[in-house]
């Protein structure tokens, strides 16, 4: 590949005082720390006392000290103003919907008193089905976009396909070739990207790109309507993201979430496989050019201050924290927004660095133009959960100001000015448990949690614990009493199994939280159950043959849970984690159900309007045998929610392969249709020649145990 352009960006220093970076429990920037960014244009400095009125600071969160203009490169050539956004509606621009992320849609065709006439408008299959040692490792997750008259989309393995709206007939694909063993945990490309290039004629090709990040980690740009590779993007319509990150080890650095795209500057960062090494690839954040596909800037979090690409033979600081999930642009302020991982190893943290500890766990908003950070706000500190952010935050306004709202898998949900990042809401401290952690000088002495809201239950004691039969629940209160469990963030121990909860895969995850911006409601589904964890000592680790990927292990955790067995090689313990707290047995949690549900929240106060389990028992029962009993019971749910301006939520998620519309008003579920595979992936709503439509991607998913298929089914009224 032609070697990429360092291309400098367009930033304006107008402020002498530096937005603060709100990185919680940690100490005052040094030298070697990352210096926050001088203010956009449309970002005001901030003043040094929160003005009459205004929401102070959380506990636990100082002002940064003044330290004087960053250093950012030159101004760039190519005009980087902001852009009138696609409005959602007759379309579905975002994966989220609209530029906020809302998935929220303004039509309301459809209403609570036709939406049970609905009939399926057409079923597309995508071709990408699982083959080979791809078995057991297909989660599509897919929501496509809707442009025009087309649906843009990518399948599991990244082939890029654009279907008409109204019939579901292909218009064109493009398939990239990537191969099974690029696979990393999952074989997920949860959506595309687009973007109309303000300075290309009209009739120029690729005026209008899809782009999409591959689990092989390329950059891919095609022509909206040929599907044709963009020749002025990268080379022949790819940019290869393994540059700077090393040894090219196929399923350890993939890239599964569209990327933003703020003033032109596409931004991108990669899931790491977990659990695998502390020297695990690099979570480094990039831009690029959304035209020409030019590197821009990174940000490598562990090498403040530099903005390039490694000198030849290094890398981009191994093993940091990464983003492996949806990013969010604002295009008005220049600012993207990213939802931070953990480090390379998320069951051990006393080798991690201080850079690492700052940032980790955290939602960061970068200078789009030059990659500098702005803010950040940590919502677990110094993590030992695995508690990555998961969610894509929305923008809202929140009486009367710019804010973001971000969910977090341990349930809480935080609302902060999108500007400075600081809180519009109380968050509180709570005090961490240590007893029994093997590293308790590394565990933070408190944790924030909000005081708004929060999606997260009462402790589990041992009267939760449940079975079919008395015998498989006095197996699970014999584990419970045989575990360390002091509650909310009890810290790993070596010396017996531990209870986490909520698990890893609790509160809010990928498909995130939709947002009724007129009814100023807040529809969240959550998990509601426990993880059981164990740390496995090195030595045994060993014997056990636990390798991480890079030296040919990572294969065996096919068809299981992430942490099932994770060797986390550099640190003293491998971990072991039953994600869901499953009987050995009987293959159901330990804890008794609901293990899913789905809530509505009033924005303007943050308490719940109502709460009810999301999910029945029609595919789940002991052993892995469908009971086939519609009764709700609220199973694991993964995706998220579309609403319509007639008060409807549509959503799948839950294992029950139902896909079904919900009264936003009551909760009450008032449509459902039996899909062909699992509905894990988020909806979209749209309209085609005045007619509503609601989709879903029914691609299934192995770790939730549904049915692989390669649906796209589109529903509407009769005619």
């Amino acid at each position: 590949m032609t070697s990429l352009i360092l291309r400098a960006s367009l930033a304006t220093l107008l402020a002498s005082t530096a937005l603060p970076v709100l990185a919680q429990d940690t100490p005052p920037p040094t030298q070697e720390q990352p210096v926050p960014a001088q203010p956009t244009p449309e970002t005001p400095a901030q003043p040094d006392a929160a003005a009459p009125g205004e929401p102070e600071l959380p506990p636990g969160t100082q002002p940064e000290a003044n330290t004087g203009p960053a250093e950012v490169p030159a101004p760039a050539p190519r005009d980087r103003a902001a852009q009138p956004q696609p409005q959602v509606g007759a379309d579905w621009p975002f994966w989220g919907g609209d530029a906020q992320a809302t998935r929220h849609s303004p039509l309301s065709q459809i209403t609570p008193d036709n939406v049970d006439q609905l009939e399926r408008a057409f079923v597309y299959r995508t071709g990408d089905m699982p083959t080979g040692d791809a078995k057991n490792k297909y989660a599509a997750e897919t929501t496509p976009l809707k442009i025009g008259r087309q649906l843009v989309m990518c399948s599991a393995k990244n082939i890029l396909i654009s279907i008409d709206a109204a019939t579901g007939k292909e218009n064109w694909r493009f398939d990239p070739k990537v191969s099974n063993d690029a696979i990393p945990y999952s074989a997920s490309c949860r959506g595309v990207s687009t973007y109309t290039a303000p300075a290309l004629p009209e009739d120029a090709q690729c005026k209008t790109r899809v782009i999409e990040g591959t689990i092989d980690a390329r950059l891919i740009a095609v022509d909206l309507t040929t599907g044709q590779p963009c020749a002025d993007f990268g080379e022949d319509g790819q940019v290869d993201l393994w540059a700077g990150i090393g040894e090219k080890v196929p399923g350890w650095y993939a890239v599964t979430a569209p990327p933003a795209i703020v003033r032109g500057v596409l931004v991108t960062g990669a899931q790491v496989k977990d659990g695998q090494a502390e020297n695990a690839p690099s979570g480094v954040i990039r831009g690029f050019d959304a035209v020409t596909g030019d590197f821009l800037w990174a940000w490598d979090l562990g090498n403040p201050g530099e903005r390039g690409q490694p000198a030849e033979g290094e890398t981009y600081t191994r093993g940091t924290p990464n983003m492996w999930t949806t990013a969010t642009a604002d295009e008005e302020l220049g600012l993207v927004y990213l939802p931070m991982g953990n480090s390379s190893v998320d069951y051990y943290g006393s080798n991690r660095s201080e850079l690492e500890s700052q940032w980790a766990t955290s939602l960061v908003a970068l200078n789009a133009l030059t990659g500098e950070p702005v803010w950040s706000f940590q919502t677990v500190r110094h993590d030992v959960w695995d508690y990555d952010l998961g969610s894509q935050a929305s923008l809202i306004d929140f009486k009367g100001t710019p804010a973001i709202l971000l969910p977090s898998k341990q349930g809480d949900i935080y609302i902060l000015n999108r500007a400075t990042g600081e809180s519009l809401v109380p968050v509180g401290e709570i005090e961490t448990p240590t007893e029994g952690s093997v590293e308790p000088d590394f565990i933070a002495k408190t944790q924030p949690v909000s005081q708004w809201h929060t999606l997260r239950k009462d402790d589990v004691i041992e009267r939760d614990m449940w079975g079919f039969t008395p015998i498989d629940q006095l197996w699970c209160r014999i584990q419970f009493r045989r575990a360390h469990y002091e509650g909310f963030f009890t810290p790993p121990s070596a010396d017996r199994p531990w209870i986490q909860y909520p698990g890893y895969n609790g509160g809010s995850d990928w498909g995130s939280v939709a947002i009724d911006t007129e009814r100023n409601v807040l529809i969240a589904n959550y998990n509601d159950v426990p993880n059981y964890n164990k740390l496995i000592p090195r030595e045994k680790a060993d014997e056990m043959g636990l390798r991480p990927i890079s030296e040919g292990g990572g294969k065996a955790d096919e068809g299981h849970a992430e942490g099932a067995g994770d060797p986390q090689t550099g640190a003293p313990y491998a971990i072991n984690v039953n994600a869901g707290w499953r009987n050995t047995g009987t293959g159901v949690p330990c804890t008794k159900p609901p293990y899913g549900g789905i809530r509505a929240i009033d924005m303007n106060t943050g308490e719940t309007m109502w709460d009810t389990p999301i999910g029945t028992a029609r595919r789940n029962g002991p052993f892995g045998i469908p009971s086939y009993l519609p009764f709700k019971i609220g199973t694991p749910n993964n995706g998220g929610a579309v609403l319509t301006e007639s008060g409807l939520i549509f959503i799948g998620a839950a294992t029950d392969n139902l896909f079904r519309a919900i009264d936003i008003e009551t909760g009450d579920t008032l449509w459902s249709d039996v899909l062909p595979a699992g509905p894990q992936a988020n909806p979209i709503s749209y309209e085609v020649d005045g007619q509503q439509y609601v989709l879903i991607a029914a691609t299934g998913h192995h770790f939730m145990e549904t049915p692989v298929g390669d649906y796209i089914i589109a529903y509407k009224l009769p005619k």
